[in-house]
């Protein structure tokens, strides 16, 4: 549960400083011309949230599988679905950064 926290305050993180920058940006504030700027560093916060996501459910699922070799039949995974469904989010987010809404 803990990598499921870490990588939804990276996601939302990263999209309210998108977001944020966004909204500066159309009340006439300019925009500066940064290597790595607000839509770009919303866009890597978003991803890092969405690997690091992924890798903590596949060490999960692996956990899961040792855990069942040696004491029999695991019960059902939530963080393993919440991760699903906050991945789902996550790609939402890029999606709205990507097409700029």
């Amino acid at each position: 549960m803990a990598n499921v926290r870490t990588s939804t305050a990276l996601i939302s993180f990263g999209f309210t400083i998108y977001k944020f920058f966004a909204g500066l940006h159309q009340q006439g504030e300019p925009e500066p011309h940064h290597l790595l700027g607000s839509r770009n560093f919303g866009f890597v916060m978003i991803c890092t949230g969405i690997i690091y996501l992924a890798l903590s459910s596949l060490a999960h699922i692996r956990q899961m599988k040792i855990m069942k070799a040696q004491y029999g039949t695991p019960v059902g995974s939530l963080p393993l679905v919440l991760a699903g469904l906050i991945s789902v989010l996550g790609f939402m987010g890029l999606l709205a950064i990507i097409f700029r809404q």
